[in-house]
């Protein structure tokens, strides 16, 4: 059952002052997602209601009604497609891991000339990749094939509770962000003031998860601003179409 080989047990045996990015992307893809669509949506949903309402006619109970109201729905809808979706793939390392365990009791001198083969197909030669096999799996011959066969370090394994509290927790924090921007701006400014207001909570998103993962920092803005943009837009044209013909 031989897989891909992969670098990341690399990193396993970084020392402490070496960090690298990969040790991160498991957290900051669910807290940049769940921040995103937490402004994205919710400062859509703001704006299409408030586009929708006639002309200097005060909606701002409906906005916040609306509003509240795709925060928490959001928040449980991200909480819960993360946790299903990590879950899944929690069940698939469960498995695989399950069955290389039985593997190794079965047949222990097979899965020793795999896991030496996996090093030889990275440039070691035979008698070093066997040596180094036999010393890896005297001492964790789990770890070691998890590692190096299946792709699943032991030690970033996926946690689907950390993942949906992650998730809820960071649409719940962006989703406030144009909420609150309802009760200190006037009716006559509120899509506007939103929109704006989201854009730069947007920007400065994807500045810090760009910066964070270690990507170029103007690209991962640009990317999350525009598609940002481009959703409140399109919320805004579709309300404003709803409300004219109601």
């Amino acid at each position: 059952m031989a897989r891909a080989i992969s670098s990341h047990g690399a990193s396993d045996g970084a020392s402490d002052g070496e960090r690298h990015v990969v040790d991160r992307i498991g957290w900051l893809r669910a807290a940049v997602l769940g921040a995103n669509d937490g402004i994205v949506s919710t400062a859509s949903l703001i704006i299409g209601v408030a586009a929708a309402s006639a002309p200097g006619a005060d909606q701002t109970s409906a906005i916040v009604i609306a509003g509240t109201a795709g925060l928490v729905a959001g928040a449980m809808s991200m909480a819960a497609g993360e946790y299903v979706s990590v879950s899944a793939q929690a069940d698939t390392e469960n498995a695989e891991l399950a069955r290389e365990r039985r593997e190794l009791v079965d047949d222990p001198g097979g899965e020793l000339a795999e896991l030496a083969a996996i090093y030889v197909a990275r440039g070691v030669d035979q008698a070093t990749a066997t040596t180094v096999a036999a010393q890896l799996m005297a001492k964790d011959a789990l770890g070691a094939h998890a590692r190096d066969e299946l792709d699943i370090p032991l030690g970033a394994r996926a946690r689907p509770v950390q993942a949906a509290f992650a998730s809820a927790a960071s649409f719940t924090v962006g989703a406030a962000l144009p909420l609150l921007t309802v009760f200190v701006v006037s009716p006559g400014l509120l899509v506007w003031a939103v929109g704006i207001g989201s854009l730069l909570f947007l920007a400065l998103l994807g500045a810090i998860g760009a910066r964070t993962g270690g990507a170029i920092v103007w690209r991962g803005t640009v990317r999350v601003t525009f598609w940002g943009a481009f959703a409140m837009a399109a919320t805004a044209a579709i309300g404003k179409l709803i409300g004219g013909a109601v």
